[in-house]
């Protein structure tokens, strides 16, 4: 019987066979290089566009669907949620820039924007106090995370282009601890030792 994904701390499916591939580097690969682009964007370095849109379906949204389908299997109940939720904001967050531009509503207004980035930011918060007993890479992850969501929060409730600007840098750490933590899970699969470290929490 083969070990589970190691996103979480946890005991293989009793009686299940695994032989699936361990998809969380997938799911963390998409976010992370999703987040970097559309912060490069918020940083001020150029404007959204079909880039940013496209990579927010395909990569960013249906990558960590796949991805979160697949914890699923592997019975990671941590894995799922996650990779789920996050598919499906950047999924709505496109959708949220695009169905105004086809006519198909009214674009949101910012305090709907703030409510919008505050669940979220709740969301992550939650999702925080589940990585304290993962390891250290995914506490960075989802602490910046929420960091991030507070000040894209702040930014559309005072209309302080300033904050956003900074959000955008602040969301390019987030972005690249992602990729670092996908990063070290395939490095450390493919070498068979721990290449680049992921921080072991004490159980």
């Amino acid at each position: 019987m083969s070990e589970q994904s190691d996103f979480r701390a946890g005991e293989p499916i009793p009686g299940i066979r695994d032989s699936t591939a361990n998809p969380a580097p997938l799911g963390l690969m998409a976010f992370g290089i999703t987040t970097v682009l559309l912060n490069l964007h918020n940083a001020g370095l150029f404007d959204l566009g079909t880039m940013v849109l496209a990579t927010g379906i395909f990569y960013g949204g249906i990558a960590q669907i796949i991805a979160g389908v697949m914890e699923w299997r592997k019975n990671n109940t941590f894995g799922m949620l996650a990779f789920l939720s996050y598919g499906s904001f950047w999924l709505t967050l496109v959708g949220l820039l695009v169905l105004p531009e086809l006519g198909w509503g009214p674009a949101p207004e910012p305090t709907a924007m703030v409510a919008y980035l505050s669940m979220w930011g709740l969301f992550t918060a939650i999702m925080f106090v589940g990585t304290l007993k993962i390891n250290r890479a995914l506490q960075v992850v989802f602490g910046t995370l929420i960091v991030l969501f507070a000040l894209l929060a702040i930014g559309d409730a005072t209309g302080n282009a300033s904050i956003t600007r900074i959000a955008g840098y602040e969301g390019l750490v987030c972005g690249l601890s992602a990729v670092y933590a996908a990063t070290a899970l395939i490095w450390n699969e493919v070498y068979g030792r721990t290449v680049l470290p992921l921080g072991t929490v004490r159980k």
